[in-house]
């Protein structure tokens, strides 16, 4: 838990999302609260991407199964085509992943592991939308930041594509709106 009482990181990504990622993680320590990502990737991706995390960072990254316990120093990453979502059970964290309709037109979808954030959290967590395509996250950012939660963004000049973010921060969604190379330290002293 960071020093703001921080237990879990969300994370939503689209075009571009895995750099971006990579810039970000490998700067956390192993541990760092337990971090839950919804990227727009088909199956098969997610596993190949927590393998190429393993190698490049402190944390143990793996593709999320339901009933996956949230623990410090780990990722978690939705699978392909499939929704996730994080429960509280009696102050335990953990993944449920799904398949189901599509939420601004791709699963998995930000909004949906945001919003479950929102609920699972509340103010314990931090909100991150990276750069993408579209507008998922926006609403379900907005939900965090309305649960208390810190949100960030980021910022155009460093996205590959700024839709996401930039739909988030319109919608009054953001709170901090970074270039990528200060957002995890951001993360790191909420």
């Amino acid at each position: 838990m960071l020093a703001g009482g921080i237990n879990l990181i969300a994370i939503g990504a689209s075009t571009g999302g895995f750099d971006a990622l990579e810039a970000i993680l490998s700067q956390f320590p192993a541990d760092a609260p337990p971090v839950v990502i919804a990227m727009h990737l088909k199956p098969g991706i997610p596993k190949l991407f927590a393998s190429r995390l393993n190698g490049i960072s402190r944390l143990v990254a793996k593709e999320a199964e339901t009933g996956d316990v949230l623990k410090a120093g780990h990722v978690f990453i939705a699978p392909g085509w499939m929704h996730m979502t994080v429960i509280n059970r009696a102050g335990r964290l953990e993944a449920n992943c799904f398949s189901g309709e599509k939420v601004n037109h791709v699963a998995p979808s930000a909004d949906v592991l945001f919003e479950s954030a929102a609920i699972a959290t509340g103010k314990n967590a931090v909100g991150v939308i990276l750069t993408g395509i579209g507008a998922d996250g926006a609403d379900g950012l907005l939900k965090m930041r309305a649960s208390g939660a810190v949100t960030i963004g980021q910022n155009e000049d460093t996205c590959m594509v700024y839709g996401m973010p930039r739909v988030a921060k319109e919608r009054g969604a953001v709170m901090h709106e970074l270039p990528l190379d200060k957002i995890a330290d951001k993360i790191l002293t909420t």
